[in-house]
């Protein structure tokens, strides 16, 4: 596996990860109703925008395809987006882009994030805290139910 900085052209390759994801991950978590229209979004401008920033980190295998990627908002110190191909889940790709990106974070500002339901365990390993329960308005006009995290240093 390697990592590499990711580009604002790679949003739409990188959305349908993320869209996999929410269809097979995030199902056990949520109903539906909240799957359909969540994993049918498109993706919003400001992925694109985080990536240009340099705010996005890659993993590929040795051919080029894509294992998982993250996106942090470096202004706002903030996790946007955590995924791993579902198949290759438990190989330590999610920790290892995790790791990277906190390398790029800001080390005086806690490091924060809205995670899935789904995701909260895997976020409670990487030292994260639950700050408290909340409802995240998503784009596609679900509300989605999430757990603010925070982790510092």
């Amino acid at each position: 596996m390697r990592l590499r900085v990711g580009r604002a052209d790679e949003a739409d390759r990188l959305w349908v990860l993320r869209t996999r994801c929410v269809r097979e991950l995030c199902s056990t978590a949520y109903p539906p109703e909240v799957i359909a229209p969540w994993s049918a979004s498109p993706p919003p401008q400001h992925y694109r925008a985080l990536l240009v920033t340099g705010g996005g980190v890659i993993a590929e295998d040795a051919e080029g395809a894509l294992l998982g990627y993250g996106v942090i908002d470096l202004a706002g110190n903030e996790i946007d987006a955590l995924f791993v191909d579902p198949d290759c889940g438990g190989l330590g790709i999610g920790l290892t882009l995790m790791q990277a990106m906190e390398a790029l974070a800001d080390p005086a500002r806690p490091l924060v994030l809205s995670a899935s339901l789904n995701a909260v365990p895997f976020y409670q390993r990487c030292g994260f805290e639950a700050l408290r329960e909340e409802s995240y308005p998503h784009p596609s006009g679900v509300a989605l139910a999430s757990v603010r995290m925070q982790r510092t240093r």
